[in-house]
């Protein structure tokens, strides 16, 4: 059995998917770009701003799942410049300073309203 799951501590979800979705004791978590959930606006920056407000919108869908980021056991970057990765890796470390998931990290040609970074990820509930 599947359960959806949604927070206002996070963006809404700008077409037809879930913020997350949980089953069979994993949470499964829709990718999140910087957008500022009280404004709706995508945080400005450079992609070291913009990964911190990405990693906190997963903190909260994380949390409203029932999950932390400390169960997380997989994410998924995506960047817009590879050449980014070091500045987005120190802010994700800060994040995943200990027991970190597996991840995978891919340059892509553009992401949603053209940000820098989108993350999404795979925890255990």
């Amino acid at each position: 059995m599947k359960k959806i799951i949604s927070t206002e501590q996070a963006p809404k979800a700008i077409g037809p998917y879930s913020q997350a979705v949980v089953c069979n004791g994993f949470a499964f978590l829709s990718g999140q770009i910087p957008l500022d959930p009280a404004s709706g606006q995508i945080v400005e920056g450079n992609v070291a701003v913009q990964t911190e407000r990405v990693l906190e919108n997963l903190t909260s869908v994380l949390e409203a799942c029932g999950a932390s980021l400390e169960s997380v056991v997989k994410t998924t970057v995506f960047l817009k410049d590879m050449g980014e990765f070091a500045l987005m890796n120190e802010v994700y470390g800060r994040y995943f300073s200990s027991n970190a998931p597996a991840r995978s990290t891919v340059e892509a040609a553009r992401l949603p309203r053209d940000v820098r970074v989108e993350i999404d990820c795979i925890a255990l509930v």
